[in-house]
This record gives structure tokens, sequence and C-alpha cells, in this order.
């Protein structure tokens, strides 16, 4: 129960955290993004859209025959919680060879990046699901790993959006509709044009490479880590709630 309370605090924090409005640079450059986008020819935004979305679609497909762990949750949440940890370990590493190969390899293989990067991220979010207890194959499951996947990495509105999703998720999942593939796809490539563009320059693309899908995995991992945990605590708050209904 202590580690519990410990575990509570700490997603409060992280909510608290990721509620915060991002820094004066970074709502710049989202502005400049965001204007920028609003450039590109509407026939191009959708062939984007398109290809974004059978590219996520191919990467959850491929991770459900990928995943070896059964979805059977851990007897407590500290055992739950270190084996996560002991996956992002892995998953990390993954990353950061995937990014110092191909960012060091040229232009054509540091496109080939994006793709691979990608199929990671999701194959990690596929074993944290199943680690915590949830069937991959329902299509609720699979739209909360793209939202976790969209919490992680979004600017400040869609952040807060999706947060109220996944903190409601008992509910929302009832009606919830597909997920929107425009917003997703820009929210993402606008997260990563620079870091990317950077480690397609000759000389430093594997070490920008490596240090950025490193970190980039670090960051999706702690936001699963605590969207799966704050999903944990919900749903056993709302079991009690129910058993305290049935017995009045």
């Amino acid at each position: 129960m202590e580690y519990e309370k410990l575990v509570r605090g700490d997603v409060e924090l992280w909510k608290r955290k990721l509620m915060k409005r991002s820094s004066l640079l970074n709502r710049t450059a989202k502005k400049a993004q965001t204007k920028m986008n609003g450039l590109i020819p509407e026939k191009a935004n959708s062939v984007i859209t398109e290809s974004i979305k059978k590219m996520v679609q191919g990467a959850l497909f491929g991770s459900e025959y990928l995943t070896k762990t059964k979805a059977v949750r851990a007897a407590t949440l500290e055992e739950l919680d270190k084996e996560v940890k002991e996956k992002l370990n892995f998953y990390k590493k993954a990353a950061a060879v995937e990014g110092a190969g191909t960012g060091g390899a040229g232009i054509l293989l540091g496109l080939a990046d994006f793709p691979l990067l990608l199929s990671i991220k999701m194959k990690y979010l596929f074993e944290v699901a199943a680690l915590y207890g949830y069937d991959t194959k329902q299509y609720e499951e699979r739209l909360f790993i793209l939202y976790v996947f969209q919490l992680a990495f979004s600017s400040d509105q869609t952040r807060m959006e999706t947060m109220d999703k996944i903190d409601h998720w008992e509910t929302y999942k009832e009606d919830a509709e597909e997920i929107d593939w425009r917003v997703f796809q820009q929210e993402y490539r606008d997260y990563l044009d620079l870091v990317k563009l950077l480690q397609l320059v000759p000389g430093i693309g594997a070490i920008v490479g490596a240090y950025a899908n490193y970190n980039l995995m670090d960051q999706l991992g702690e936001t699963a880590l605590n969207a799966y945990r704050l999903r944990w605590f919900n749903e056993r708050e709302n079991g009690q709630k129910q058993e305290k209904q049935s017995g009045l």
C-alpha cells in the first residue's frame, strides 16, 4: 500500500507536468510549423495523412503478432512497474542502435528511420498493454495505445484533450470513434521535424540518431507507464464505488 501511495503521487505530478504550457520557444516553433502545414495543398495533406495511417496500422498489425507477452496482469503494482521498466530499458537500447545505424548511413537510410522507430514504439506499447492485462486484439485497446502515443508526442492543446480522454477512458471508450489521423500525423511529424532533420546531416547523424531515439523512447516510456498506472488506479476506484453501491 505504501508503494501505491508513492506511485499515486508520482502520477499526479506527471499529470500536472503535462498540463503546463510549453516553453515560449516550443510554442513559437509550433506556430511556425502550423503555418507551414497550412501552405501544404489539401491533396498533399490527404496523401501524407493516409500514408501515416497505413504505416501506423501496419505497425499495430505487426506488433500484435510479434508480441510474446501474454495479457496477464502482475500480482502487485510494484511487480508490474518493475517489468514495464525492464521492457523500456531494452527498447531504449534498441531504438538507440536503430537511430545510430540509420543516422550514420546517409539520407536514404536516414529516411527509413521514421517507420523503423515507429515500429519499435508500437511494439513497446503492445508489450506494456499486455503486461497490464489488456487484450490488444480488442479495438478499444488499440485505440488506447494510439492515444498514449499521441499524448507523448503532441503540442499543448492536443496533449490536454488527449489527457482528458485517457483519464476518463472508462467513460470515453463507450462511444469512442476512430482517432483523428490528420491531427495524429501532424502532431507527431511536427514534434520530430527538427531532430530528424539533424539526423540526416553527415558526420553527426549517427550520434544525433542514437541520442534522439533513446530520449524519444524514454519519453514514450514515461508516458505509457503513467497512463497505464492512471488507468489502473481509476479502474480500481470505479470497482470500489460499484461494490459500495451494490452493497447498499
